[in-house]
């Protein structure tokens, strides 16, 4: 199952929770240059705690999580590879996940009603 909030997808896979951005955000910031992490992994975030800062070619962004939660996953190639983000697969363009989600919290985040995928 697939949400968003704060310009994020949230997708659900089991007790984890993936964070990417979204395409209008991906659009709206243009090119990634520089991604640095904000929290280490194994970190319990809160609700509006920022998870990175970027740079890309058309602003200067803190990225907050819609969602609280453990983060067990960070996707490193960004660090080295940060136009990443800017991919329309979901493999490239995740962020981090999470576990320990308050469920109801997901819940009551907006409904995607479509996917986006690389052939659009």
């Amino acid at each position: 199952m697939k949400k968003r909030g704060e310009y994020l997808f949230i997708e659900k896979n089991g007790d984890d929770y993936t964070l990417s951005m979204t395409p209008e955000l991906q659009d709206d910031i243009g090119t990634v240059g520089f991604v640095e992490y904000i929290v280490a992994d194994t970190v319990t975030l809160e609700a509006g705690d920022t998870i990175l800062n970027l740079e890309a070619s058309k602003t200067v962004l803190e990225l907050a999580s819609p969602l609280a939660g453990k983060i067990v996953k960070r996707n490193e190639a960004l660090i080295s590879e940060p136009a990443l983000l800017n991919s329309a697969k979901a493999e490239d363009n995740w962020m981090i996940t999470l576990t320990d989600v308050d469920e109801e919290a997901f819940n009551q985040l907006e409904g995607v009603t479509r996917y986006f995928s690389e052939q659009e």
